[in-house]
């Protein structure tokens, strides 16, 4: 057989993490690696928090699965917490971010033809976004290079550029059930949606009775300085999206909804075999401990304020590889004016500094959040070795 045991779908480097220590992996071979990729927004508490792993040994001692055709006591004391601290009245949890979009996809959908308006279930999304790579969230995303391979992508999508409410405006029409957007998009490059552009959507939906849904699975939980991103700009979404840190590491997301916007969600329309298991509740309860608190949420803004302005100090030393700094809280881009894949590799694989390529020739700099100032010197160190030692035509 040529084919490897795993699925070779990721183009994995020759890095091999085997242990974690607060901000640090360690691989197979030994080395040591400063680690501000978190997982791609993930491990939002580092790696071996205590609280985390004991609520997870506690679980796993006590009850670790049940079905859902039976009471949570579990899922419903943190779908309470959850509706206490944002928008929403009601929640259902997912296996994964993609899954959490889907519920929110299906409950956009249902909002409208649970009324008898069948012919409204397109959804207006936007350019260089990133949902999930299942078949619905792949379309609702209008990247080519997500497409390639698995066309016919499914119906009900339409896409317009990015923070430009005019064209949102303009693209309504009778088959409009709402808009899915990000924040702040992730994979697209750390762009940030404007004030004017997330509250004229907000207006939209109100006038035309559409369902504005907020894809917040990496810019929730802290990422960006408050619980989520929706937060900062003064509105509130129908439906919204949430994984990857919600868990620290733990394989969970959830689809939080108001009570108008999840009138058609009723039993039978959907389900999931894991999703809000007890283990997966113990993960969320553990992570809501620490980040659900406004003087932990103050100090990931303070700390994104410093890495922010250090960065852009240290960057003018080198203007023909770095363009800018953007971004909120401890979800950082730093723009290249290069491809950005091999100076991410020359990083890795030279300094010992983990981070993520983005969209827009941008390197995601997502430490967790539970970083300190010797973390941030330590990148810094890191990333001025990498920068001083970089030779571009390595990218060639």
């Amino acid at each position: 057989m040529s084919i490897t045991p795993l699925m070779p779908v990721y183009p994995r480097c020759g890095v091999r993490p085997v242990r974690g220590e607060n901000c640090h992996l360690i691989s197979e071979d030994g080395r040591r690696f400063l680690d501000f990729a978190s997982g791609i927004a993930v491990n939002a508490l580092g790696h071996s928090h205590p609280g985390l792993i004991g609520a997870i040994q506690n679980q796993a001692a006590t009850l670790m699965h049940v079905s859902n055709l039976y009471g949570s006591p579990q899922g419903e004391a943190i779908a309470q917490r959850l509706v206490d601290l944002t928008f929403a009245d009601t929640v259902f949890f997912t296996n994964s971010g993609a899954e959490a979009v889907e519920c929110a996809i299906k409950t956009a959908r249902a909002y409208h033809q649970s009324a008898g308006n069948d012919q409204r279930y397109e959804l207006i999304t936007f350019s260089n976004a990133f949902h999930g790579r299942t078949m619905a969230t792949i379309s609702a995303s209008n990247q080519e290079k997500m497409h390639k391979g698995f066309l016919p992508l499914l119906p009900g999508f339409r896409y317009v550029e990015f923070d430009d409410l005019e064209a949102a405006k303009a693209a309504i029409g009778p088959n409009t059930a709402g808009f899915l957007v990000e924040p702040i998009q992730g994979e697209g490059g750390i762009r940030i949606a404007g004030d004017a552009f997330l509250q004229g959507l907000r207006t939209l939906c109100d006038e035309h009775d559409l369902m504005l849904i907020l894809d917040e699975v990496q810019s929730g939980v802290g990422r960006a300085g408050t619980l989520y991103a929706y937060e900062q700009y003064g509105i509130a979404p129908d439906i919204m999206a949430t994984a990857k840190g919600i868990g620290g590491g733990f394989p969970v997301g959830a689809c939080l909804a108001t009570e108008k916007a999840a009138r058609g969600m009723v039993a039978g329309t959907h389900g999931s075999t894991y999703g809000g298991n007890p283990f997966a509740m113990a993960a969320i309860g553990a992570v809501l401990d620490v980040i659900a608190d406004e003087a932990f949420l103050a100090d990931v803004r303070a700390k994104g304020e410093r890495l922010r302005a250090r960065i852009e100090q240290f960057i003018g030393n080198y203007p023909e590889l770095f363009e800018l700094v953007r971004g909120k809280g401890l979800f950082i881009g730093l723009k290249l004016k290069v491809e950005p894949r091999a100076f991410v590799a020359h990083m890795r694989d030279n300094h010992g500094l983990l981070t993520v390529s983005a969209g827009d020739n941008v390197v995601r700099v997502l430490p967790p959040l539970v970083i300190d100032d010797s973390h941030i010197d330590e990148f810094m160190e890191k990333l001025s070795a990498a920068a001083a030692s970089y030779q571009p035509a390595e990218s060639a």
